[in-house]
């Protein structure tokens, strides 16, 4: 797996630079107009992921009223998924003319290249969503000595594996991240997979592997994790330690873990939390801060979450502990 992984990495870098297709990583949803590139849509998202950092996927969410989208071409894989609006739409591409009426769950499945014009006759809500070409083909090591994967076009799709990944996405993002750039990632790692098993017009399926992690490939990879919980630790970066694809990676480390790589993180941040709680002399921002979260906010909300009270309600009840236990040594 890892000469495989290693021709993967060379197509398709690992940090956010010059891919093979001479553009960066992506930062937003963008189309070719008239030879220039410019964003999907003039009107602002109401959710974008542009500092989640996700690299090659970039998602955002519209909310509008009808609206006319010109001609225009894909330079990335594009997904659309309408949230909500049941809408007449006419599509125009390739010499061809198609209506459609959207409800919730409306899918495109455009492949880079795709060159269209939509007419939306109501309002609606939708994410948009573009996919860089390396994604797709760094996800297997099946695919990682492809320069690229086609995809098949697919307009009035409905495909609940899809909805729920998009969504997933969203929702990470609306809590904040807490996991860093790592759980987007690897929702679009099983969004990739899933696009090449199922869309691909060569469609591959993924070799199964158990066992989990070679020791000496796990403790590399936890040895990293422990020495960067303050970092904006990336899925690709683990799966490169381990010397393997981000698919196998995650399936592989769950199997040697019992969690996915970004619950085992999360959990590692939170662990390093409540040991630096319990020194009264460290604020809980600064706390929090050390620990791998980017806000006080974000910390709150994921140290509730799995503890079940806010980061201060944990060192309350530490210090009251603490006390307790001391009044009953000098009692007995």
């Amino acid at each position: 797996m890892a000469s495989k992984q290693q021709a993967s990495v060379s197509r398709c870098p690992t940090n956010v630079g010059q891919s093979r297709t001479g553009r960066i990583t992506l930062s937003g949803v963008e189309v070719i107009r008239g030879g220039q590139t410019e964003p999907f849509l003039d009107s602002r998202a109401v959710r974008s992921s542009a500092r989640a950092q996700w690299g090659r996927i970039a998602l955002q969410n519209y909310a509008g009223p009808a609206v006319f989208i010109p001609r225009h071409k894909h330079p990335d894989h594009f997904l659309h998924l309408v949230l909500s609006g049941a809408v007449k739409y006419e599509v125009r591409t390739k010499g061809q003319q198609f209506r459609f009426t959207s409800r919730p769950g409306t899918i495109f499945l455009l492949p880079r290249g795709t060159v269209d014009e939509v007419d939306w006759m109501g309002p609606t809500q939708r994410l948009a969503v573009a996919i860089h070409p390396c994604l797709l083909t760094g996800v297997l090591d099946e695919t990682a000595h492809q320069t690229d994967i086609e995809l098949t076009e697919r307009w009035d799709l409905l495909d609940r594996h899809i909805s729920v990944l998009l969504l997933e996405l969203t929702a990470d993002l609306d809590d904040g991240s807490p996991a860093g750039k790592l759980y987007g990632e690897s929702l679009a790692t099983s969004l990739a997979v899933h696009l090449v098993k199922r869309y691909a017009v060569k469609p591959v399926t993924p070799v199964g592997y158990k066992g989990g992690l070679p020791g000496n490939r796990l403790k590399r990879v936890l040895d990293y994790i422990a020495d960067n919980l303050d970092q904006n630790v990336s899925l690709s970066q683990l799966a490169a330690i381990a010397g393997m694809s981000p698919h196998y990676f995650s399936e592989l480390f769950k199997q040697s873990t019992g969690r996915t790589p970004h619950n085992y993180v999360l959990f590692q941040r939170i662990e390093r939390a409540k040991q630096q709680l319990r020194d009264p002399k460290r604020s809980v921002i600064d706390v929090g801060l050390d620990a791998g979260f980017q806000n006080p906010s974000h910390f709150a909300r994921a140290f509730r979450k799995i503890e079940g009270r806010s980061p201060s309600k944990f060192r309350a009840d530490y210090v009251l502990t603490r006390s307790d236990f001391r009044r009953d040594s000098m009692g007995q």
